[in-house]
């Protein structure tokens, strides 16, 4: 496994923890982003695993079970990174081509470590992020232009009832790293 695989499984065993550790009465529990409950934050998640698995022709079967739709998600991810000819395909994003692992990398592995993170806040889970996600998150999310950051702020530029970012909420200056970081992407710490 390479750096990309590796980080992703290990964030993705995060997330999968913390969706089996849903208890069936807090799946319909409120989430920090407005419009999600906690099973959206984990269905989104598929989605999106599905969705940046399209380019490399494989497809997701649906479950009406979370933590089944996840873990097959997470394998067929895992698949995919681990043969090296559909890791490094590439594919149009909206941020330009990408290789189908570096996409995962950018999008649905960070997912992992921020919708973690709301999963935990909805179903009263240790919200801690590992730190080390916390940096590199941090360091490539404050690195974005402000013009994109301003579309990934604008809900719909990436298509309808895609919203990426919320509005800023402001934090002390003082505060955590995880905490400044939340803020920067719309979420109240």
């Amino acid at each position: 496994m390479g750096e990309i695989a590796d980080r992703y499984s290990r964030r993705a065993g995060a997330f999968e923890r913390k969706v089996a550790a849903v208890r069936p009465e807090q799946w319909e529990n409120q989430s920090p982003c407005e419009r999600w409950t906690a099973r959206d934050v984990v269905d989104h998640v598929v989605g999106m695993h599905a969705h940046l698995l399209q380019p490399v022709s494989r497809k997701l079967e649906p479950s009406d079970d979370p933590l089944v739709a996840f873990q097959e998600a997470r394998a067929a991810v895992e698949q995919v990174l681990d043969d090296p000819v559909l890791a490094l395909t590439e594919a149009d994003t909206p941020m330009g081509p990408l290789t189908t692992e570096n996409n995962i990398d950018q999008v649905i592995s960070d997912d992992l470590v921020l919708h973690g993170w709301d999963l935990a806040r909805a179903t009263g889970q240790d919200e801690t992020m590992d730190p080390i996600d916390v940096e590199l998150l941090w360091a490539s999310t404050a690195a974005i232009p402000p013009e994109l950051m301003e579309k990934f702020r604008t809900p719909g530029a990436f298509g309808e009832g895609i919203e990426v970012f919320g509005p800023e909420v402001k934090v002390p200056a003082d505060a955590s790293l995880q905490d400044r970081l939340l803020g920067m992407i719309g979420r109240q710490p």
